[in-house]
């Protein structure tokens, strides 16, 4: 009887304890929306010669000493004649102040291409003075920005919350002894585990404000002078030492551009070697044919309209003259010439003449 009464006074104690730590949560949430995002490192670089600080135009080092939580980033550009021998006494210099370098990025001078370094300095706030007048020495500063955002708000927020949950973890904790059943302790276990993340959170987050608060974020970058042309008299000697200048360049780009074609032209007199040859071995074939005897095949006969020679036509032999022996043949001076006739495509073809032959018109018959 004694757990049973208990029972709901104890989940009348959770119900308070979550109600009390939904409304410190959504109430923090609410200003933490009024007073804006935590400050994150970096960003867009902004105009040069921008040097902001808080609303009242003090600077950063005034709204430390007078309690208020600022977050200070700059940016500093500086010309001089050895950008990666500069990084190292810039490394001295910030450690010398007790500060850190976030990250470091140089490049070595090469054809085309000047030498330049890039760091990201952390100064403690107090030093951010100090460390723009150390980096004078450095060389000839082109360029500072600064901007001064103030995070007391935030800050002070943060420090609720986590307060808050701290409190809400410790009274859960002392009703964990008191719970008189199974579904009670998870209950309380659960509720412990989500507000230790919360918690966990926000103290994340606390610490890294602490951090951007504590030490000013400065991104330097170093670079060469850029090259200024010589200004030159206008006589004959400039001139000529301009002409020269270019005949140089001219000629170095022309021994590129034969050099990306030499392989081509090699490539191309190869082939050419080899069709001349093929030609001159075939002409001296045929000479050589000529000139022992050997007959060389005439090409086929053309005619311009298309006409070509054909061979008279010979008339069949006669029965009778089948038995008989075959006439002596012909004399070669007493054969006739053969003629030669055309042949036209659209001429119609010409009636045969009758024979005079009787014994060639019987058979005909």
């Amino acid at each position: 009887m004694t757990g049973m009464r208990r029972l709901p006074v104890l989940a009348a104690v959770v119900a308070g304890v979550l109600l009390l730590s939904g409304c410190s949560a959504s109430s923090s949430q609410s200003s933490s929306s009024g007073g804006g995002g935590i400050a994150q490192e970096g960003g867009p670089a902004p105009a040069p010669g921008d040097r902001s600080g808080a609303a009242d135009g003090s600077a950063p080092s005034d709204l430390q000493a007078s309690g208020q939580k600022v977050v200070t980033t700059g940016w500093v550009t500086i010309t001089t004649d050895d950008p990666v021998a500069s990084a190292e006494r810039v490394v001295q210099l910030v450690e010398q102040l007790d500060g850190r370098i976030d990250s470091r990025n140089q490049q070595a001078g090469a054809e085309g291409q000047p030498a330049s370094a890039q760091l990201t300095l952390r100064v403690p706030a107090d030093q951010v003075d100090q460390a723009l007048e150390e980096l004078k020495d450095i060389g000839s500063i082109d360029s500072v920005s600064l901007t001064a955002d103030d995070v007391t708000l935030q800050s002070r927020d943060l420090d609720a919350q986590i307060t808050a949950l701290r409190a809400s973890i410790d009274r859960l904790l002392a009703l964990v002894g008191n719970a008189a059943t199974t579904s009670d302790l998870i209950e309380l276990e659960t509720a412990i585990s989500d507000r230790q993340t919360q918690l966990d959170s926000l103290t994340a987050q606390k610490q890294y404000l602490d951090d951007q608060v504590a030490y000013s974020t400065i991104t330097l970058t170093l670079q060469t002078p850029a090259a200024v042309p010589e200004v030159v008299a206008g006589d004959f000697w400039s001139g000529l030492a301009a002409g020269w200048a270019s005949l140089t360049t001219a000629a170095a780009g022309f021994l590129v551009v034969l050099g990306v074609l030499l392989p081509w032209l090699v490539l191309a007199g190869i082939v050419v070697t080899v069709v001349l040859l093929l030609v001159r071995l075939r002409r001296r074939r045929r000479a050589a044919r000529v000139a022992t005897g050997v007959p060389v095949a005439p090409p086929a006969p053309h005619h311009p309209n298309g006409t070509f020679p054909v061979a008279p036509r010979v008339p069949a032999p006669s029965a009778s003259s089948q038995g008989t022996a075959a006439a002596p043949a012909a004399s070669p001076t007493a054969a006739a010439p053969a003629a030669t006739a055309t042949v036209d495509p659209a001429a119609p073809a010409a009636p045969t003449a009758p024979s005079s032959d009787p014994e060639e018109g019987r058979t005909d018959a």
